[in-house]
């Protein structure tokens, strides 16, 4: 399965930059269900962060998925790598 990998970053509440990426089927266009994915994944933080726009969310690259990005795919509709300051 190829899929586009969303580039993210967001501002958390004690001021570190956290970065992640959202990964949804390459096939995948509406801008607003990428984010929304996202958001889902920051309100499972036990922290808060700032909004998450097109400023902080954009396209970065298609490439091949492992498959255990394709299983969670399969199951929520996207998976998220998380790079820095995530927990």
């Amino acid at each position: 399965m190829k899929v586009a990998v969303w580039d993210t970053y967001v501002t958390r509440d004690n001021g570190e930059q956290m970065h992640f990426d959202i990964l949804v089927p390459s096939e995948l266009k509406d801008e607003n269900v990428i984010y929304n994915y996202g958001k889902a994944f920051l309100k499972i933080k036990p922290f808060k962060v700032g909004e998450l726009t097109s400023k902080e969310c954009r396209f970065c690259h298609i490439e091949q998925a492992t498959p255990d990005v394709v299983a969670q795919i399969e199951k929520v509709g996207y998976a998220i790598v998380e790079m820095e300051n995530c927990d």
